[in-house]
């Protein structure tokens, strides 16, 4: 779950070639090394193709040495309420290849979910 961190201190999650700054990447950040906090959460019950419903998710808030990002992502539970903290466990899968129109070796299917601390 690595996010990058340009000159100015700012981060990105996903990392981008170039940031809020226009200067390139310095350095890069395990976020799966951090705790994040829940900013907003809602329940699909109609996912995609693939993913088990009901798929819970979440927009959290990761404060890295005071600098915040953001990341999207499934949850492991619907038992969280906004300002909970979770941790990113790892999944090693987070949908099933078989089911998407796309030839499962065409991407990753790997990532992380977030659990309640």
């Amino acid at each position: 779950m690595m996010a990058a961190r340009y000159a100015d201190g700012s981060l990105t999650y996903p990392p981008h070639p170039i940031g809020p700054d226009g200067s390139e990447p310095v350095d890069r950040v395990d976020l799966s090394e951090h705790t994040a906090r829940v900013v907003t959460w809602t329940t699909s019950t109609a996912p995609p193709p693939g993913v088990e419903g009901p798929n819970h998710l979440a927009i959290v808030e990761f404060d890295v040495d005071g600098e915040s990002v953001r990341a999207l992502g499934q949850l492991t539970t619907d038992d969280v309420e906004i300002g909970d903290e979770v941790a990113p466990v790892y999944a090693e899968q987070l949908r099933d290849p078989e089911a998407g129109i796309r030839e499962p070796e065409s991407q990753d299917w790997d990532g992380y979910r977030f659990e309640p601390v």
